[in-house]
């Protein structure tokens, strides 16, 4: 039975991410400039999940700057990137950009 604690807390936990307001309200956040395929993807280590044209992150290890190549190589070129919400500037935003799929 205490083998089964570990994978139960972690399916509560993805449960609870699944939720509207906690899914838009991570540590980083990230507006794709067209819409996700998919309500999910993962960067590495990191779940994002996606809705209403926005998705967002908890707080990871990776660097802010890591962190936005890594989702525009899942997702495509990005209108916003905020980290703790601030956003990145237009010149960070483009270098993010330049990484795009």
């Amino acid at each position: 039975m205490i083998r089964f604690a570990p994978i139960a807390a972690a399916a509560l936990c993805l449960a609870g991410a699944a939720t509207p307001a906690l899914a838009q309200s991570g540590h980083y956040t990230a507006t794709p400039t067209e819409a996700p395929k998919k309500a999910s993807f993962i960067t590495q280590t990191t779940v994002w999940k996606c809705k209403d044209g926005s998705c967002a992150a908890p707080k990871s290890t990776m660097s802010d700057k890591v962190m936005c190549e890594r989702v525009v190589q899942r997702i495509g070129a990005l209108s916003t990137f905020t980290v703790g919400g601030t956003s990145f500037d237009a010149e960070a935003l483009a270098a993010c950009n330049a990484r795009a799929k």
